[in-house]
């Protein structure tokens, strides 16, 4: 490099980030019995196809080959990831937003949260300024529910109560959102647990998500098999706080509608968990309730987040 040169900086990337972590014992057993049969039997085709010369080219290739194997493998499980279970339950759907609906730049949510929540703490805003992850439609500023109560269904009571402060507002489920009855999913409370860790020190997390249009016509349990391995389902909370910062997100007739199958719900608090909730609007205002998870409608699509790196 000639003297007085200036290097530029490497423009930083932004990469889908898998979920991982709360796998159990007994599926990491598995998956290891499993794949090392695959490796035995890949190796038992390969030797076959191999004499002395060729054979001995593959091992002077120790290194690479050991990395490129790795990368195939991993690239094949992932791809395996997302399931084909209950494509049948899938509709057409046009359902658009409403046309008055826009995001707001990232500062204007945090304001927003504050002046309902005085109690919430810092935002690293500045995320907001990278580029979206695949699949997201914009940046939204959400608290930490851990920021406004001790529980999360507390947390749930709270925005839900916020929201009806502030607009017309029917909840049919009003006394049951306790802990028998609503609870987060395991891979919602991973993502959930990674973005807190992303932005540690934060009580308001910046998240790349789509609200719903991604998703329209599929059930919520051919949603949650269906998408990618670095998205999640939003639940309640955190689309109530979608829906505090942009009303407009629900406001007119005919236009997409929002289940929140990042939560789980059972009807009768008896931990049978096969509902899933539900915002809807008609004349009278936005209406909280509950549906059948396995129940596809074109009025209806899953808000979902995405976890990115920076490479």
């Amino acid at each position: 490099m000639r003297e007085g040169q200036i290097t530029m900086a490497s423009p930083q990337m932004i990469v889908p980030l898998p979920l991982s972590g709360n796998t159990t014992e007994k599926q990491n057993k598995l998956l290891q019995e499993f794949l090392g049969q695959a490796v035995q039997d890949a190796y038992k085709k390969a030797i076959e196809q191999l004499d002395q010369q060729s054979a001995q080219t593959v091992l002077d290739m120790d290194k690479k080959l050991r990395n490129d194997l790795s990368g195939k493998i991993v690239e094949t499980i992932q791809s395996h990831a997302v399931s084909n279970k209950y494509m049948d339950e899938e509709v057409v759907s046009t359902r658009v937003y409403p046309s008055t609906y826009r995001v707001r730049p990232i500062e204007a949510q945090v304001t927003e949260l504050r002046k309902m929540f005085p109690t919430l703490g810092s935002c690293n805003e500045k995320l907001a300024r990278r580029q979206l992850p695949a699949g997201a439609e914009a940046w939204f500023a959400v608290p930490r529910w851990q920021a406004l109560a001790p529980t999360y269904n507390e947390a749930v009571e709270m925005v839900i109560g916020m929201i009806a402060s502030k607009r017309r507002f029917s909840n049919r489920i009003v006394g049951k959102l306790g802990s028998i009855y609503l609870r987060q999913s395991e891979r919602s409370k991973l993502a959930e647990k990674i973005l807190a860790d992303q932005q540690q020190g934060h009580d308001i997390l910046v998240v790349g998500a789509q609200a719903g249009l991604l998703h329209r016509g599929s059930s919520a349990r051919r949603t949650r098999v269906a998408i990618a391995p670095n998205e999640f389902g939003l639940g309640v909370f955190t689309f109530a706080c979608m829906l505090l910062t942009h009303p407009e997100r629900l406001s007119a007739g005919d236009t997409l509608m929002v289940d929140c199958s990042g939560d789980e719900y059972s009807v009768r608090g008896d931990y049978t968990f096969d509902r899933v909730p539900l915002f809807d609007y008609d004349l009278s205002g936005v209406e909280f309730s509950i549906f059948y998870e396995d129940r596809a409608r074109n009025l209806w699509g899953t808000p979902t987040g995405f976890l990115y790196k920076v490479v």
